[in-house]
């Protein structure tokens, strides 16, 4: 089985989630990123290269590399509380299809373990580098965050067309797609775009939930210790009464529509 033996680039290893999937999961976070989202709150999953990052007065580095046997032996650590909450194992980032064959062995790896599988994906990428990993992936959760290519850009550093595309293909292959949709102030918390969003989303026929994902600033500490501007600084949070009304939006497409998730 050399494909224990592929290595990729990780940065954080988080146990015990129950906000990434359905039940306990544990979260691999992977190295680099496609898009710079303004409100990213993982800004040192962007760089591929391994970064120094001051935190609590201290510097930390960020990034290690990793073969899929070593991971492999924290996945299974806990697939005891995988099994009584129908959990399983994360792939998280950045971006983990900027490292498709390292993906692709850790979720095969899991799979053969008997360990239930999801990923989290921007899908902005080549379709070729997505696919071969669908069999080994039980929940594929994909974030749609404007439908208007323009804006898309501007907030986010990318164009949207790919998205949307491999959100088509997505919903033909894969076992489960979750649209999974982040309500930023002022970029796409309007009613019109929320909307257009339910819309495309019930249009791909196969989805089976539509996440709504408030605005939060975790991880704006992260900005100051990169040595970055947090441009997102003068968002507002909504309020529970304007998000549950964004949902009541969607819901009217026929969408099973949960916040948070």
């Amino acid at each position: 089985m050399t494909y224990l033996n592929e290595k990729g680039r990780i940065f954080d290893i988080q146990r015990f989630s129950v906000h990434d999937g359905p039940g306990i999961r544990t979260i691999i976070f992977l190295k680099g990123c496609m898009l710079r989202c303004k409100w990213c709150c993982n800004p040192e999953s962007q760089e591929y290269a391994i970064q120094s990052m001051v935190t609590d007065g201290k510097t930390k580095v960020i990034g290690r590399d990793v073969t899929v046997r070593e991971l492999l032996e924290d996945i299974t650590k806990d697939r005891v509380y995988y099994r009584r909450s129908g959990g399983g194992v994360t792939l998280s980032g950045g971006e983990c299809f900027c490292q498709p064959e390292f993906s692709k062995a850790i979720l095969r790896a899991s799979k053969e373990n008997g360990i239930n599988t999801a990923v989290e994906s921007t899908s902005c990428m080549e379709y070729s580098k997505i696919k071969p990993a669908l069999e080994y992936i039980d929940y594929y959760l994909m974030d749609i965050k404007h439908m208007d290519s323009a804006v898309h850009k501007k907030y986010t550093g990318v164009s949207n067309e790919r998205i949307l595309e491999n959100a088509k293909l997505l919903a033909k292959d894969a076992k489960s797609l979750t649209i999974r949709v982040p309500v930023i102030p002022g970029v796409n918390d309007s009613d019109e775009q929320i909307r257009a969003i339910s819309e495309f989303t019930a249009s791909l026929g196969t989805v089976g939930e539509l996440h709504l994902l408030p605005y939060h600033r975790l991880g704006t500490d992260k900005y100051t210790g990169l040595g970055r501007t947090y441009e997102m600084a003068h968002a507002e949070l909504h309020s529970k009464e304007r998000i549950e009304e964004l949902k009541s939006i969607a819901e009217k497409t026929g969408l099973t529509v949960l916040i948070g998730g």
